[in-house]
Order: structure tokens, then C-alpha cells, then sequence
């Protein structure tokens, strides 16, 4: 399978600060990747790097093409959404439409107008009379009618209601996502998307910290819930992560003997916001 995004060495330094640190990065075609990290950690500025709009260090390939010398004909297959605040709020519906399909190759008007007909968002609408879910409802409709082969959504559902953000997860999964398509989503909201992703990347202080499909994931963690007097027992099968949850001690694994464990507690598959609490903590307690 063809990688979407290959990097080898990439580096992104401010001055005396490397908020990219020497990663190498894979990324096959028809994925959707979690791209998580706590703020600080460097997942904006891979981001700037692999869309052209920084300067970084090592090997980067996005679609077969630099970033750094050929953004404009990488911007033909890439889609970009952010905060939906982007958006100019004095512009009309109508009009950010035509600049979309004026701007943008790949756009079609005949697929936004059908994604907007299910919305309560209008032609004669402008932006600013918008709630902050109906802006996302429109900046969703024209990326989904951009037939590009990359979307990058960084943090794209900030600020929106829990409705708001499960129906911008589900249009874009039923509507947009197909086996030709990647996806790459930075959210704090993990749990929100654990349940679309084929992939995870954590990153901490700039350096790829877990990479792995979901699946690996089902295969190589497991939680342990065991009651006090089973705790002494339980570390002694060396957990990356122990936390206490009313009065019962949890344990998380990876690639530990499950039948031995069976035997202390319940067994569990860790959601990712448990796995990333533990990759974070670097497996201290």
C-alpha cells in the first residue's frame, strides 16, 4: 500500500526549542489517524510541516511531493480544516461557494449544495449570523465536496456542543471517508473519535511516543481491575500505568499473559484516552 505521508528525520526547531524532534512517520492511503499529544507537545508544527506552511528539517512526502518546494500542487490534494472561527464573517454563503469553486479545482458546487440541503444553513446566510455548529456544518460541506486524497482536521470540532460534534463525525465518516481518502485528526476530545480511527500516533515533547493501528491495540494493551487486597499481586506483572478508581486498583498492560491476569481481576480493552494518560505519564504512577 502507498504511504500518503512518509517523513525520516523530520525536525521543526524555534530558535533554542525543537518541537519536532527527529521523527520518522508513516502514514498509508486509506486510514484515519489520530495525530494526539497534550498541548506543547509538536503535533501543530508536524502539521505546519506537512501542509507547506513551515520550514523544517529531514526528509518529508506528501503525495509524492516535498511540501517545501511544490505546496501549491500539494494544496490540489489536500483539504485543511481548523478552528471554524477561519472563516471571514462578513462573507455570504453564496459567495464563499463561488471563491471555493473559483479557488479550488476539485470543488464541487452540485455536492456542497446537497450537503447544505440537510443543514438549516441558507445561500443568503452570512457567516456571522451563524451559530459556531451551523459554521461547521457549512466549513464540513465544502470540504466534503473537494474531492482531494488528504484532510487534515486539526482540533476541528473546538468550541461545538456534544451534537454538533457527533454529527460533524458521522457526516464525515458516511459522506466523505472512502478506502482512496487518509484522514489525519488532532482533537483533546479523544473519545469522541477513538471509535473512527484505524490508527494512533501519540506524541510527546516532539517524539513519536506510540504508533500503532487499533487493532495492535485490542492485541497489545489490556486493564486489569483488581480489588485492594490484589494489588501487591498485580505489580508484580510490571504495568506500565496504575491508577485508583473507587477504592479498586487498574492496571494497564502490554503484551502481558492475559490468563494470569484473568486470575486477579477483570480484564478490559483500554480506551485510548486511558492509554494516552498512561504513554504521557512515561509508565510512572
Amino acid at each position: 500500500m502507498n504511504n500518503v505521508i512518509e517523513a525520516r528525520g523530520l525536525t521543526k526547531r524555534y530558535r533554542r526549542t525543537v518541537a519536532v524532534d527527529n521523527i520518522d512517520l508513516q502514514i498509508p492511503a486509506g486510514r484515519i489517524v489520530g495525530l494526539i499529544g497534550p498541548n506543547g507537545a509538536g503535533k501543530t508544527s508536524a502539521l505546519k510541516a506537512i501542509l507547506g506552511l513551515a520550514t523544517y528539517e529531514g526528509d518529508l512526502n506528501v503525495l509524492g511531493k516535498s511540501p517545501a518546494r511544490d505546496r501549491a500542487a500539494l494544496m490540489e490534494e489536500v483539504c485543511f480544516i481548523a478552528d471554524v472561527a477561519v472563516l471571514p464573517r462578513w462573507i455570504r454563503v453564496w459567495q464563499l461557494i463561488e471563491l471555493t469553486e473559483h479557488i479550488h479545482p476539485k470543488f464541487s458546487r452540485e455536492k456542497c449544495l446537497q450537503y447544505l440541503s440537510s443543514t438549516k444553513v441558507t445561500l443568503d446566510h452570512r457567516v456571522k449570523q451563524l451559530s459556531k455548529g451551523m459554521v461547521a456544518q457549512l466549513h464540513l460541506a465544502i470540504v466534503m465536496a473537494i474531492d482531494v486524497k488528504l484532510l487534515v482536521l486539526d482540533e476541528p470540532t473546538l468550541g461545538l456542543d456534544i451534537l454538533y460534534r457527533k454529527q460533524f463525525y458521522t457526516n464525515l465518516l458516511n459522506d466523505y471517508f472512502d478506502e482512496e481518502r487518509t484522514i489525519v485528526i488532532t482533537t483533546h476530545q479523544v473519545e469522541e473519535v477513538e471509535h473512527i480511527l484505524s490508527d494512533l500516533i501519540f506524541i510527546k515533547d516532539g517524539r513519536i511516543a506510540l504508533d500503532c493501528s487499533m487493532d495492535e491495540v485490542q492485541e497489545s494493551y489490556i486493564e486489569l481491575m483488581v480489588a485492594p487486597d490484589k494489588a501487591a499481586a498485580a505489580r508484580e506483572y510490571g504495568p506500565l500505568y496504575e491508577r485508583e478508581l473507587f477504592g479498586r486498583h487498574i492496571f494497564l498492560y502490554e503484551n502481558a499473559n492475559r490468563e494470569q491476569l484473568k486470575a486477579l481481576g477483570e480484564l478490559h480493552t483500554p480506551s485510548v484516552a486511558d492509554l494516552f494518560v498512561a504513554t504521557m505519564n512515561g509508565g510512572d504512577s
